[in-house]
């Protein structure tokens, strides 16, 4: 059970079966872009404790950002902070409606070229919603 559920052994790298030896894959090119995407709350703060349930969403919202975008650097909202502590510590939203945007770094010396923007898009009702590019 563990490893099936946890990405153990059990599952093996399907990209690395198919492809010959020596093989590289294509590396997209990296532009600033700007998309929404309905983050679920509730199965990221599963099982934390109620002290870390704010806190774990915070976490969970970055990290969602991280793999999504591919850039270290997130950055949150205040709004978005304020959305998902507006209930308290203990009681996160279900769900939250955030708009992802990946832009270029202004300072030069910046580690990383590209950051993501983390905002709150405020929606009456969850239903329906699928995943959109946004145009800037």
């Amino acid at each position: 059970y563990q490893r099936r559920v946890h990405g153990g052994p059990f599952f093996a790298s399907r990209n690395s079966a198919n492809m010959p030896k020596g093989e590289k894959k294509a590396r997209r090119t990296v532009e600033a872009v700007t998309r929404d995407y309905t983050v679920n709350l509730h199965k990221r703060v599963h099982e934390a404790s109620f002290k870390n349930r704010a806190p774990r969403a915070l976490q969970e919202i970055r990290k969602f950002a991280q793999k999504i975008m591919g850039t270290k650097d997130v950055r949150i909202d205040t709004k978005l902070n304020k959305f998902v502590w507006h209930t308290g510590v203990r009681n996160v939203p279900r769900r939250v409606r955030v708009r992802l945007s990946r832009k270029r770094n202004e300072d030069e010396d910046a580690k990383e070229k590209l950051f993501t923007l983390v905002q709150h898009v405020p929606v009456t009702s969850f239903k329906g919603l699928v995943t959109e590019n946004v145009q800037e």
